[in-house]
């Protein structure tokens, strides 16, 4: 009989994350800094996949040896930095509870106490909040020591008296954590070029090879999705990766590929519009029409054309 696979451990409070850690009650419901030196690990298999509902921020350090990102191996390993949303599926491999050493720093914010400020709406556009677990941010010394004192200014402040200052200190102290993180993305992005160009190099071998199939018609068109199941990324970190070498996204490379192919169907087969529209994956010609002239200011009929 098919063993069933475990339901995930759902967490749903800040409290609640305290108890399974075993670590005092939080001084703050809302908001916590936790050191992990003083959480315990753990290797009970109902733990291997967990669901927070508020904010997690974590930052590993003493990373000894290498540290897989993707498909490839790097060498930040001065600390590791981690980032997930509410509601996300965390699946991670137990480690052995008798060998276990953690250190780092961990802040976890629930989403009520970010509710009346701007940065409610706002923290959905740092896109690294959906980065798959083996995208992480590889921190610099420096980077680190920067992450180390803004989480412990957030810290401090609700360690301190409360007062009606409290709040906005450290929702203050959370959106510059998160300004700064996106500033050590990017330099990630530029440090890794040379990753990220052979990363770019497969999109671009996989959208041609996508296109040269026999089958689109019936597979449909390619989505950022597959490309980015393809090359085992989330689609954000693709999208994000693509934009900082070409400033495009994904879904433009894949419209961008999917012009030239209908240009070269266009320029070399009597095939009607509606023919192409379906060959390349397009449920409607009108569709396929509407994108064509949207990407080159022609109709695929006015372009076949030019070239008579």
């Amino acid at each position: 009989m098919k063993k069933q696979k475990a339901e995930p451990y759902l967490i749903n409070s800040i409290s609640d994350l305290h108890r399974l850690l075993e670590l005092p009650k939080p001084e703050h419901p809302l908001v916590s800094v936790i050191d992990l030196a003083a959480v315990k690990c753990f290797n009970d298999d109902s733990l291997a996949s967990v669901i927070y509902n508020f904010y997690s921020i974590c930052i590993k350090k003493n990373f000894k040896g290498k540290m897989k990102y993707g498909q490839n191996y790097y060498d930040f390993d001065e600390g590791v930095m981690t980032f997930f949303s509410p509601g996300q599926v965390i699946s991670t491999e137990l480690p052995d509870a008798n060998n276990c050493v953690l250190t780092g720093i961990w802040l976890v914010v629930h989403p009520d106490f970010i509710r009346n400020y701007a940065l409610s709406k706002n923290i959905s556009n740092y896109g690294y909040f959906s980065y798959a677990v083996s995208e992480a941010l590889h921190l610099s010394e420096k980077e680190e020591a920067m992450v180390d004192g803004i989480m412990a200014n957030i810290e401090q402040e609700y360690r301190s008296v409360i007062d009606n200052y409290s709040q906005d200190v450290i929702v203050s102290h959370i959106e510059l954590l998160l300004n700064y993180s996106n500033r050590f993305y990017n330099r990630q992005f530029i440090t890794r070029k040379n990753a990220n160009n052979d990363l770019l190099v497969k999109v671009e071998t996989l959208l041609a090879d996508y296109f040269d199939r026999d089958d689109i018609d019936e597979r449909g068109l390619p989505t950022v999705h597959y490309i980015s199941e393809q090359l085992h990324i989330s689609p954000n970190y693709l999208s994000d990766m693509l934009r900082s070498l070409t400033g495009q996204s994904t879904q433009h490379h894949i419209h961008a590929k999917l012009i030239d192919k209908a240009k070269q169907i266009l320029v070399t087969t009597s095939l009607s519009v509606s023919e192409i529209a379906y060959r390349l994956g397009f449920e409607r010609p009108q569709s396929f029409n509407k994108l064509f002239k949207s990407k080159t200011s022609q109709s695929p009929l006015e372009f076949r054309s030019s070239f008579n």
